[in-house]
């Protein structure tokens, strides 16, 4: 008795990649935001850099470094943890508490600028605004992101975007740095299958 051949079903289709930053790229966005900071804050007068890890935190100290380079003016930079403001704790596995590290000399009455990789729903945000009211009184807040993808669930906006990604659901950014990653990329994930 003979069987008929088995049907075999195509591979799986992998989602698509697209490298949407490369490196020399990364560094000319943060030079762009690095200027733009320059110009709105007089100068980066009164203004302190606070990165949100994991990758803001890098970003920031970056930022810096680059307003020191044009300006020749030191803005101080510092960490600010959220882990215990965010509100899906009890939907996600618990995470480390990293260090909060506030500048010498404090961020009240300063222009504070907030840092992030990548502004998607604005809850990252939310939660790092909360853990600000616990670390001093700025007189203003500000946020700069490397990649503004959309979809805000909360009314949140960044002043300073390096780059503008319009992204469906069911994509991913990717932001990867030399200092927690090994090289500069913002990858797309997603979307049509390649």
């Amino acid at each position: 008795m003979a069987y008929p051949p088995a049907v075999q079903s195509p591979p799986p289709r992998q989602p698509s990649v697209k490298v949407i930053l490369a490196s020399a790229d990364v560094q000319r966005v943060v030079d762009r935001i690095a200027h733009q900071i320059l110009e709105k804050t007089q100068g980066a007068e009164n203004t302190v850099l606070l990165g949100i890890p994991t990758r803001g935190a890098p970003l920031a100290r970056r930022l810096a470094a680059r307003i020191s380079t044009f300006e020749d003016v030191t803005v101080p930079v510092g960490v600010l943890d959220i882990t215990l403001y965010r509100d899906d704790l009890r939907r996600h596995a618990t995470r480390a508490v990293g260090p909060t590290q506030v500048p010498p000399g404090g961020i009240d009455g300063k222009r504070v600028v907030l840092v992030d990789d990548v502004l998607f729903s604005g809850r990252t945000v939310r939660a790092a605004l909360d853990a600000l009211n616990d670390v001093g009184r700025p007189a203003s807040v500000q946020l700069a992101v490397l990649v503004d993808r959309g979809h805000r669930e909360l009314p949140i906006r960044a002043d300073y975007v390096g780059k503008n990604i319009p992204t469906s659901l069911a994509e991913s950014v990717k932001v990867t740095l030399a200092e927690t990653d090994g090289t500069d990329e913002v990858r797309l994930y997603g979307g049509a299958p390649s």
